[in-house]
């Protein structure tokens, strides 16, 4: 309100005493109208809200315009407001323009300031990722953001490149643990591989192409035939964007289908960027959105997604998003979208930036995420040498072809089988917590990808691995060996590898022996 006062007072004093202005706000609250001498609201104008508000949309209000006798009627608004529903036929401009002689629009700058640590956002402009308009977020992409091409993902991030967030291992650990902060308010220190590792991931992306091009198909076809047959892809950031970029090739590859792909941010704890699902439902319809990920491991993701949709629902009045997340394996029998529900190596979960277009995980902080920003990630333009992404993209697409045939089998006999959700995973997930000692679910990350990432950026404990397991854990021992993490042999396990991460700060923790834990 403070810019059009302004405004009206200069307006004043530019037209002088001769001038009568007035000044006057729209509103949510409706009033009755009453034209009477005495009564303080004489008129009402009703109109469709026009400024994406957080509850939704509804009616809104302008009192004492019509029948005022105004010359001309001067509307101002942030560009945030400046949408389409402004200038729509029953909207306020031309609500207006009826009881005045002009309407003039005065368009104020959206600003949202970042009191505690002020970030300097870099923008490219290029032809495949045009300058956002300021208040109207819109998706970023290569080659500006991530080093996929435009057409294969579209991030709906805000680049936080320039921000200083990483943090120490132990010291983020530590962080976590005792409840300082919470694990997305910072970022790990980028794994660097070594060149043994790295010849360890173009062996395992050279073993299992074929595999992984399989459960692509799998999950695609599923997709096609029960979702949508025009689906839009939504991957979780950043472990469902690989998979996301595979399943829009797979579409084009065998149907010639240009399908949508964005990438989102999902947070433990504290759920899906909500301004990400409020834009999604602005370009497409919500039931066509099928959210992509890369595994199960014991459903925390997926039970955080389905909470935070229906909260969704419930406080935007936007319904029609699915929480049936698509992955590519399901090992903890959390989902019925998936390509396989065997636990075995995706070789995109032995890295990190490097294997998902050069992109941090995301980022949640108060000083640096405002109410109406997307969630943040940073851009590693430096790591540009070691990137993957199209290497491994490239790799498994290549094997489409040979894998077609088979595909159609799975789908068919998928199609006809019970899918329902077990969750299987979150059962042996509880009775490890139980058995070790660790007494918190979210200390016990069941699965190659989920113990890879305790490898990579936890402090892990142990790893426990299914006796008799091959190839698939050949860079889970090498890393335990690089972090001196003692690799445990263990029957019965739904899954290939569980690694525990070390509860050093739980207070009483006893193992699996009897003998209290304690930090290394």
């Amino acid at each position: 309100m403070y810019a059009p006062l302004r405004l009206g007072m200069a307006l004043q004093e530019r037209l002088g005493d001769g001038a009568e202005i007035r000044f006057s706000t729209t509103t949510r609250s409706p009033v009755l109208a009453v034209d009477d001498p005495g009564y303080a609201i004489r008129s009402r104008l009703v109109f469709p809200a026009h400024d994406d508000p957080a509850d939704g949309p509804g009616d809104r209000y302008a009192y004492n315009v019509a029948g005022g006798g105004f010359d001309a009627v001067v509307a101002v608004v942030d560009s945030t407001a400046d949408t389409p529903g402004l200038h729509a036929p029953d909207g306020l401009l031309s609500q207006l323009a009826a009881h005045a002689g002009r309407v003039g629009l005065a368009v104020v700058p959206a600003y949202q300031p970042r009191p505690h640590r002020p970030v300097h956002i870099r923008r490219t402009t290029t032809e495949s990722a045009p300058m956002p308009v300021p208040g109207r977020p819109e998706p970023l992409r290569g080659p500006a953001f991530s080093s996929y091409p435009a057409e294969d993902v579209g991030w709906l991030l805000q680049d936080l490149s320039d921000a200083e967030l990483e943090a120490p291992t132990e010291e983020r650990e530590e962080a976590i643990q005792s409840g300082g902060a919470h694990y997305a308010e910072s970022l790990p220190v980028e794994y660097q591989p070594s060149a043994q590792y790295q010849r360890l991931f173009r062996d395992a992306l050279d073993a299992s192409a074929a595999r992984i091009a399989r459960a692509v198909g799998t999950v695609t076809e599923t997709v096609l035939a029960e979702r949508s047959p025009r689906p839009v892809l939504v991957s979780l950031a950043r472990a469902g964007t690989p998979v996301g970029v595979l399943m829009r090739r797979w579409a084009q590859h065998r149907h010639g289908l240009d399908l949508p792909h964005y990438a989102v941010s999902i947070v433990r704890g504290r759920g899906i960027d909500a301004n990400a699902l409020r834009w999604l439902a602005r370009h497409h319809d919500p039931a066509d959105v099928v959210f992509v990920d890369g595994w199960t491991g014991k459903g925390a993701i997926t039970r955080e997604l389905a909470a935070a949709l229906a909260e969704f629902a419930e406080s935007h009045g936007v319904s029609g998003f699915s929480p049936d997340i698509a992955v590519l394996a399901d090992p903890g029998g959390c989902v019925r979208t998936y390509g396989t529900r065997e636990d075995f190596l995706i070789p995109s979960a032995c890295l990190n930036s490097t294997v998902s277009g050069l992109i941090s995980r995301t980022v949640l902080r108060s000083d640096l995420v405002g109410p109406h920003d997307f969630h943040g990630a940073k851009f590693y333009r430096e790591l540009a040498a070691d990137d993957v992404s199209g290497l491994f993209t490239q790799t498994v697409a290549a094997r489409f072809g040979e894998v077609a045939e088979t595909v159609a089998t799975d789908v068919k006999e998928l199609l006809a089988a019970d899918r329902e959700p077990t969750w299987e995973g979150w059962a042996a997930v509880e009775r490890i917590s139980e058995e070790y000692g660790i007494h918190d679910v979210n200390l016990v990350k069941p699965g190659v990808g989920e113990t890879t990432r305790v490898l990579l950026r936890r402090v892990p404990w142990k790893i426990l691995a299914q006796r008799g397991a091959g190839d698939d854990l050949a860079h889970i021992r090498l890393l335990a060996a690089q972090r001196g993490v003692p690799v445990e042999e263990a029957d019965g396990l739904p899954y290939s590898c569980v690694g525990l991460i070390h509860p050093r700060y739980t207070r009483g923790a006893t193992g699996a022996d009897g003998k209290a834990v304690t930090a290394p």
